[in-house]
């Protein structure tokens, strides 16, 4: 007598040997799952690495580097947190920053004081200088100027 269950086991590994020797079963190999990068994945890869090795060269940090720096020297210094760079632009000195400074919360946030700071960095991003502007409820809007 023959037992028909183990026949049917015998298929299925048959079956699936069968599988593996197409590769269909191996991540690596199989159609559905093998993954080449995109196009804009390398396009943009490409472009990050050309832009760190013209900062290498010369050795000095990007604006965003500049920015994330600012905020946290300033932050620091004064012992408030940085809420935004409202403006930003480079110097001959080095690079000017207007930050955002949430200097006192109050319920509803809309009446927590903020302050407008100018700050002033080296060519490598270094705080060497800051002053407060002014100081204004959230919630009030700019008169013109």
């Amino acid at each position: 007598m023959v037992d028909k269950d183990a026949n049917d086991d015998k298929d299925a590994n048959d079956d699936k040997d069968a599988n593996d020797d197409k590769g269909e079963n191996d991540p690596k190999t199989s159609p559905r799952t093998a993954k080449t990068p995109s196009r804009t994945a390398t396009k943009t890869t490409t472009r990050a690495a050309t832009k760190s090795r013209e900062r290498e060269d010369d050795g000095l940090p990007s604006a965003m580097e500049v920015l994330r720096g600012a905020r946290a020297q300033l932050s620091e210094l004064i012992g408030m947190p940085a809420e935004s760079v409202s403006s930003f632009e480079r110097s001959e000195d080095g690079w000017q920053l207007r930050i955002e400074v949430l200097e006192l919360s109050r319920v509803p946030d809309t009446m927590s004081l903020l302050a407008s700071y100018e700050v002033e960095l080296d060519p490598r991003g270094e705080l060497t200088g800051y002053r407060r502007l002014r100081r204004y409820e959230r919630g009030r809007a700019d008169k013109g100027n």
